[in-house]
């Protein structure tokens, strides 16, 4: 599977995203993709309470721990490579999380405008 180049939606090195939880469609920490990557997890967020509580509320339960999948469950503050369009769903929803630009990847702009990734930056 090959991986698209590692470049954030700033132009530079993409940054990993988070080691603990690791995170990643490649489980490597970045939120690298490729072209099996169909849920483009592309956007480095930093949880809230408020969107951990909306994802689960539209069925994806990112904060019950599943051992199973070595999945510790997210709590406020983590950091997670989400869905490109889950992101913008939050933010149209009103329960966007906060955004860090260098560990988003380039290919997050397909889905969501720059701009819109800017308003939410964690930095």
């Amino acid at each position: 599977m090959d991986k698209d180049a590692s470049i954030n939606v700033l132009g530079g090195p993409l940054e990993a995203c988070s080691l603990a939880p690791m995170t990643g469609y490649f489980r490597n920490g970045s939120c690298d993709t490729c072209a099996k990557d169909q849920g483009s997890h592309t956007v480095c967020a930093v949880m809230t309470a408020e969107f951990l509580a909306f994802s689960k509320y539209l069925g994806n339960d990112l904060s019950t721990p599943m051992p199973q999948y070595d999945f510790p469950g997210l709590k406020p503050g983590d950091r997670w490579c989400l869905c490109a369009g889950r992101f913008m769903q939050a933010v149209e929803e009103g329960f966007p999380p906060q955004v860090n630009l260098r560990a988003t990847h380039q290919k997050a702009l397909e889905i969501v405008p720059l701009a819109v990734l800017e308003a939410h930056s964690a930095a």
